[in-house]
């Protein structure tokens, strides 16, 4: 895959866990530096229908065919809704990664994961996310991949973290989701 500074990328991060639903945002971005539109939708707080809900805000979004990648901010949603990003790319034929900020302590997780419906089926869609790599500049991040290369997907990550070691597309996606819910941006983006 070549990648072009003006990559299409759409990146998704979830608001706050203020209520059942939980809103989550979409950055349709060129590269790091342009914002190009805002997507929207809907999740159940600790539920199983992130993986279809992304679906069908992907494939119905007007910037389907111009989205080169699918950024996801982690792979579980709204507390533990876990996105299968095997199903993702699958059913919309983009290549999805999955950033993540630290590594994933998968004892704590599986714990959690204990006190909701359906641990295993839950467990058994994380695990599916595959091997964790590390990405190595002045602060550590991690990602998981479905659909392209390590290689590249280090280029992209690089490429978009323009304003700090998160890309661009996932920051303004938290800030969004954020504010939108509160009524002011918080936390780490």
């Amino acid at each position: 895959m070549h990648i072009k500074p003006q990559i299409r990328i759409l990146a998704i991060d979830d608001s706050p866990l203020i209520s059942e639903k939980v809103t989550i945002i979409g950055t349709f971005f060129r590269g790091g530096e342009q914002l190009d539109g805002i997507l929207r939708a809907e999740i159940t707080r600790d539920g199983m229908d992130a993986t279809d809900v992304l679906i069908r805000m992907i494939n119905d979004s007007k910037y389907y065919t111009q989205i080169r990648i699918i950024m996801l901010d982690g792979v579980t949603y709204a507390g533990f809704n876990p996105v299968d990003i095997t199903s993702l790319f699958k059913e919309t034929k983009l290549p999805v990664m999955v950033f993540m900020r630290t590594c994933p302590d998968f004892g704590k997780i599986r714990l959690a994961l204990g006190h909701l419906p359906d641990p295993e089926k839950r467990w058994e869609i994380i695990r599916r996310a595959g091997t964790i790599y590390k990405i190595d500049q002045d602060n550590p991040v991690y990602m998981q991949l479905c659909g392209l290369d390590e290689k590249t997907a280090t280029e992209i990550i690089q490429m978009t973290s323009t304003h700090s070691n998160i890309p661009e597309p996932l920051r303004v996606a938290h800030l969004i989701a954020t504010g939108v819910v509160l009524g002011e941006s918080k936390g780490k983006a």
